[in-house]
Formats: structure tokens, C-alpha cells, sequence
């Protein structure tokens, strides 16, 4: 019987935590009304918006919010009442990504399935997306990183602006870039998809839009005037959409600093074969210009999980030559094996020193690029095991790009 009671009180904690509720069970009663405020709803007219709202946590994604936003992605994109699909954060941020804590927290608990059913949800909404039959707007009005840009990235329209901070930091807490990653960033300009996948350095709303990331920018005092506007459509014509878009929106000039003015540097330092090449590359710049870029760039690369570096680049180089839908389910496996896998400990290492005891100083395995061996990056692409089930995507109902 004690045993039992053990089993039981072990399945209610790991829902709990499944869910990102990091109190104890015995004090918080969790709702079907609490989980489904994780995304509300606003509807006027033919326009729906689903807005991301988990404040504190900078609207990080959880399995809930995945669910929920599949569910009312397939009802809206049904009904025929429906022309227009908006996509916005609470607060400050659009979306930080998925909620690694919650992640690391379950990995410590020892619940496998729950990670698995993480990215199995998120990954499939990220696939409805960007098969998606109606016109889609997010608006990226705040922190879009990780996760966040695999749920806006992929739609018709995305909107950034002047608070608009864009990064794939996953490398840095030893995980690689996942969520579309791999096929987003392999689709931008010369390398600056190595560049951005390996070092998760930031981008601005302006830069965002000089690469193709944004399809639009506008200050974001004028948020609110561009969504009423929007809501004011009758239609679910894309080209009368992107005309309102284009109405509102503003001219956006990077600065001269950023990395967008440095794409031939990206392609001499970023085009090569090997991390190891492409961090020769970049002291040989650093020495021969002093520039701060150059030095800048180096520290972060060194900073981050060796292994992690190697996978990112294979990932987006693969990218290059897949469709979404190769991306996710590759993606699926490389996630699982990061998470679940025998490489797991690098993202526990990883989120436990930047984000739980914030210490920065992560001790990843291997501790150097030069023992990071060929089978280990592919033992990343592979699956957990010979049985372990492929990612399921509804390719044959919902062709691919």
C-alpha cells in the first residue's frame, strides 16, 4: 500500500510539473480554466488572435499552450466566418521559447514520456503553422527567441519592432537550435544562419527585417493602431492583408555596428567545414582588424557546449537542403537525444548554470571541441533507440515547404 501511495503522489507531482507548476502539489489546485489562460483569445469580426500569456515566464511555452493552440488553430482555420489568424505575447516579451526549466525539472524527476510529449506537441503545431491555409500575423513586439521564433517564423506575416529582441541561444545552455531552426535559419542570407545557430547572438526588430526574418516593422507605439486595422479585415486574402501591413509599416535602418553590415565577413569566417576551421578563421580576423566583433564572437563561441557547436552546424547545414517537415522530424530526434538521450547532462548543465544557480560556468562533456568525436554528432541524429517511434506530422493532408 505505502508503495502505491508512493506511485500515485509521483504521477500527480510529474502533471504538476508537466505544466510548469513548480509549487508544491498539496497547495496549488490546477484548473482546466488556469491551463487554458496559458493562451487567450481575443475575436472581432472575421480576425482571431491567440495571445501568448505566461508573463513572468516571458510567455515561455508550455505542453498546454501547444495543445491548445493546435486545437484552436484547427477550428479557426475550419470555419469559414474566419479570414485573418493573429499570434501576440503578454508583457514584455512575444515568446522566450519553450520552458527549458520546466524541461530540466522533469529530466531530474525522471519523467521521459512528459519531454517526449513536449516536443511531439510543440513540433506538430510548429508544422500546422507553416502549412497553414489562412493568412497569419504575429506580431513580435518583444523577446522572440528559441521556441518563440519556431511559432511566428514559419506563418505568412511576422511583425517586428523597435523591442523586438531575436536570438537561438540553445547552444549556450548546451542544447542545439531546435523548433524549425535548422530549416529557418539555413534559408537566410550568405552564413549568417551559422553565425546566429552557433553563437545565439542577438538581432534587433531592424535586423530581423534586413534578413528576411520579418516580413514588416513598425515602432511599437503603433502596435495597437496596426492591430485594429487588422481586426477591421473582411477578407482572407493574403495580398489584401500584407496591403494593410504595408500601410502601417516603417522603414527600419540596422545599425551600423550590427551583423547585418558584416555578411561578406560571415561568409569568409562562417563558410567553413569545421567549427574548428571557422574559430581559426575568426582569430585570424580578430588579430589582423582589432575588431570587437571579431573578439566578441570568439568568447561566445567559447563559451558554449563544444558538442552542442558541431551539432548546430551539421543541423543547419542539413537544413539547407530539407523541407520543414525533414527539419521537425529530425529535429524530434536530435531533442530527444538532448534532453533524454546519453547526451542530456550537457542541457542540464547548461540550464542549471544559467538559469537555476546562474553560476555561468558550465562544465560541458567532452570539455573541448578536439574530443568531440564524429560518432558522437551522429549519435545525436539518431533515434533513442532502433523502436523509438519518428515525429508524426500530417504530411500526407498538409504539403510541406
Amino acid at each position: 500500500m505505502h508503495n502505491a501511495k508512493g506511485f500515485l503522489a509521483r504521477i500527480v507531482r510529474d502533471k504538476l510539473w508537466r505544466f510548469g507548476y513548480r509549487r508544491s502539489f498539496c497547495s496549488v489546485k490546477v484548473t482546466t480554466e488556469d491551463l487554458d489562460n496559458q493562451v487567450l483569445v481575443e475575436g472581432s469580426g472575421c480576425c482571431r488572435t491567440a495571445i501568448l500569456n505566461r508573463p513572468p515566464a516571458l510567455n515561455a511555452l508550455s505542453t498546454h499552450m501547444g495543445v491548445r493552440l493546435q486545437k484552436l488553430y484547427k477550428n479557426w482555420e475550419e470555419d469559414p466566418n474566419i479570414g485573418l489568424v493573429m499570434m501576440k505575447g503578454s508583457g514584455r516579451a512575444f515568446c522566450a521559447g519553450g520552458d527549458i526549466v520546466s524541461l530540466y525539472h522533469l529530466r531530474k524527476r525522471g519523467s521521459p514520456d512528459a519531454i517526449r510529449e513536449f516536443f511531439w506537441t510543440l513540433y506538430n503545431f510548429i508544422y500546422v503553422l507553416g502549412t497553414y491555409l489562412k493568412p497569419h500575423v504575429a506580431i513580435l513586439n518583444g523577446v522572440t527567441m528559441g521556441g518563440g521564433a519556431g511559432v511566428s517564423i514559419p506563418g505568412t506575416f511576422r511583425v517586428a519592432t523597435d523591442r523586438t529582441i531575436f536570438a537561438t541561444p540553445e547552444t549556450v545552455i548546451g542544447f542545439h537550435p531546435d523548433a524549425g531552426a535548422s530549416f529557418n535559419l539555413s534559408h537566410l542570407p550568405g552564413r549568417l544562419g551559422e553565425y546566429l545557430g552557433l553563437t545565439g547572438l542577438k538581432l534587433s526588430g531592424a535586423e530581423m527585417l534586413a534578413c528576411g526574418l520579418a516580413t514588416h516593422y513598425i515602432s511599437s507605439e503603433e502596435v495597437p493602431v496596426l492591430e485594429e486595422q487588422l481586426k477591421k479585415l473582411l477578407t482572407d486574402d493574403p495580398s489584401v492583408v500584407e496591403t494593410c501591413l504595408e500601410k502601417c509599416a516603417e522603414v527600419a535602418h540596422p545599425e551600423k555596428t550590427g551583423v547585418i553590415r558584416r555578411i561578406d565577413l560571415l561568409e569568409k569566417c562562417f563558410c567553413h567545414d569545421t567549427v574548428e576551421e571557422i574559430i581559426d578563421s575568426l582569430e585570424t580576423e580578430a588579430g589582423r582588424t582589432k575588431d570587437i566583433w571579431c573578439t566578441t564572437t570568439l568568447r561566445r563561441l567559447k563559451e558554449t557546449s563544444p558538442l552542442s557547436l558541431k551539432v548546430a552546424l551539421r543541423s543547419i547545414r542539413e537544413g539547407r537542403f530539407q523541407t520543414l517537415d525533414q527539419c521537425l522530424i529530425r529535429e524530434y530526434r536530435m531533442s530527444l537525444q538532448g534532453t533524454i538521450g546519453s547526451f542530456s547532462g550537457n542541457f542540464c548543465e547548461g540550464v542549471r548554470a544559467r538559469l537555476i544557480d546562474r553560476d555561468e560556468a558550465p562544465k560541458w562533456d567532452p570539455p573541448s571541441l578536439e574530443k568531440v568525436s564524429e560518432d558522437m554528432v551522429d549519435t545525436y541524429f539518431s533515434p533513442l533507440t532502433p523502436s523509438e517511434p519518428d515525429l508524426d506530422l500530417p504530411i500526407k493532408l498538409r504539403e510541406s515547404i
